[in-house]
């Protein structure tokens, strides 16, 4: 059997590695402009086919059949091919809004619902607030009566705030959040449907606050389950959901490491490369290729608080990749704007080796300021960014072994 999935820009997408874990069929991404949707839909090029954004609505004009789910919420995202030939479409996108709501501990009864967005998946996403008997629904959109300038006057009283918008959507995760949270004194519950990165800014800014949040993964997974339960013609365990979920989030979440110059990070990140066939990556070596030369000669020449600029940018770079092993300058926990871009799509280690076993050569910093100094400086911002911390008071086997049991249990 031949699926896939269609939309305009699939670069990003988890669905071949959910599909994957779901069933035994081909699964390709096809990349397309609206024009050659038609085109696509009217070829023997699939039997079942994905739909995602912008053409969940392009696609009902050439379908033979549409379930009443699916014309409700007025988007398709599901396309069976019948054996008598007909193109039959669905929404598995409501199953998959819906499981990621009630599995979230955000509660819609009776409360406000903010959707930010006004395309397809905003449709989704108000018919399941319906369903689960929302007190009230608006919708902001550039250019409508509630827009992105009028929003926090216009509704204060917003509980609960449910981003439909590609803001901060990887490949373009630039730090942007459609709204400014902190805005929204009553806000109990943030949901975002974008899963690249698995922390946007908005999510960010929800942890920060101590709201309650809950990224698009969930429901990517249970839609793609309900989609396979169409493809396939059977029923599929609900406990399939939970297991692909906590899958893909581990093999597309990087595992950073952060520590003092000379703690290993470089060492220990190159063995964690090894042992999990992680592509490994230095946001030095990346400083060093974009500029053609070394931190510690931009250091020299230009000043740390150049070199800082051009390390966040780098930072900002790596933060935004999956599956990678990160390792890190050990000053980068000097500029606080670095924490959120290392967050957005990993576990933070802080690998910690005593101060008596770093050592000072090839180290500007580290020559030029007082060690102990530096160190007792830098420690709790370490302590403060990572979600673990390991010594390195052992061998680096030892050490890369202890990140990835804790990563296993994260």
């Amino acid at each position: 059997m031949r699926c896939g999935l269609i939309g305009e820009k699939l670069g990003h997408s988890f669905s071949p590695q959910i599909h994957k874990e779901l069933a035994d069929y081909s699964y390709e991404l096809f990349e397309m402009q609206e024009s050659e949707v038609k085109g696509f839909l009217e070829s023997d090029r699939y039997d079942c086919i994905n739909v995602t954004i912008p053409y969940k609505k392009t696609v009902m004009p050439y379908l033979d059949e549409i379930s009443a789910e699916a014309r409700r919420i007025g988007a398709v995202n599901t396309v069976v091919k019948k054996k008598n030939g007909k193109k039959c479409g669905y929404n598995t996108d409501y199953y998959g809004f819906l499981y990621t709501v009630n599995h979230s501990g955000i509660e819609i009864k009776n409360k406000n619902i903010l959707i930010l967005g006004t395309g397809g998946a905003s449709l989704t996403a108000k018919t399941v607030s319906e369903d689960l008997g929302a007190k009230m629904i608006t919708f902001v959109s550039r250019s409508g009566e509630i827009n992105y300038e009028n929003v926090y006057e216009k509704c204060p009283d917003t509980d609960v705030i449910i981003n439909c918008t590609p803001v901060g959507m990887y490949p373009r995760t630039n730090g942007e959040s459609p709204v400014t949270l902190d805005k929204f004194k009553s806000c109990k519950g943030v949901l975002d449907m974008i899963f690249n990165p698995a922390k946007t800014k908005l999510l960010l800014d929800a942890e920060h606050l101590g709201i309650p949040y809950v990224n698009g993964l969930p429901m990517l997974v249970a839609q793609a389950k309900r989609a396979c339960e169409f493809f396939l013609d059977e029923k599929i365990a609900d406990s399939e959901i939970d297991r692909i979920n906590t899958l893909i989030a581990k093999q597309t979440g990087n595992i950073i490491l952060v520590g003092m110059p000379g703690s290993g990070k470089t060492t220990v990140g190159k063995l964690l490369s090894e042992a999990t066939g992680r592509k490994f990556i230095d946001t030095d070596e990346m400083i060093t290729a974009s500029q053609g030369r070394t931190p510690a000669e931009i250091i020299k020449t230009d000043g740390e608080e150049k070199f800082r600029e051009i390390e966040h940018a780098e930072v900002k770079n790596a933060g935004k990749m999956s599956g990678m092993i990160i390792s890190t300058g050990g000053g980068v926990v000097t500029r606080r704007e670095n924490f959120d871009p290392l967050r957005q799509n990993g576990k933070i280690f802080f690998i910690h080796r005593s101060l008596d076993s770093l050592p000072t050569n090839d180290r500007p910093l580290s020559q030029q300021n007082k060690l102990e100094e530096m160190y007792r400086t830098r420690l709790p911002l370490y302590r403060e960014i990572c979600d673990f911390e390991v010594s390195n008071n052992v061998t680096p086997e030892e050490c890369a072994s202890e990140i990835l049991k804790k990563y296993e249990k994260a």
